[in-house]
């Protein structure tokens, strides 16, 4: 602490945190900062989006919720993320038993 020409103390609180306070967190180079997101859903979504890209026109992908490594909110998630990286549009869709996916530009004719 310090006085001011007042004679009231001043905190030199900033000064002392700058001088030799260690770091909490360690640092590393940035160059060797891992670049894009592979999180643990990396797999299927790359598996998804490879299949939507070999969809026929009016087709629409028809998943066993069963066989998916997570719930199907966290999947959707993770294919939207992808897609928009990718420009690719999706929409999907799902019941107790299975999740749809099929391309935006290609919605399914809805039955009467």
């Amino acid at each position: 602490m310090t006085n001011t020409d007042n004679g009231k103390p001043v905190s030199n609180a900033k000064n002392r945190k700058s001088v030799a306070d260690p770091m909490r967190f360690k640092s590393i180079l940035q160059k060797d900062v891992p670049k894009g997101r592979d999180g643990k859903h990396k797999e299927i979504v790359l598996e998804l989006l490879h299949d939507i890209g070999q969809l026929a026109a009016g087709s629409a992908l028809k998943i066993p919720l069963a066989e998916l490594p997570d719930t199907k909110e966290n999947i959707r998630s993770a294919l939207s993320r992808a897609a928009r990286q990718k420009n690719v549009e999706v929409s999907t869709s799902s019941n107790d038993e299975f999740l749809y996916i099929w391309k935006s530009d290609e919605e399914p004719l809805l039955e009467l």
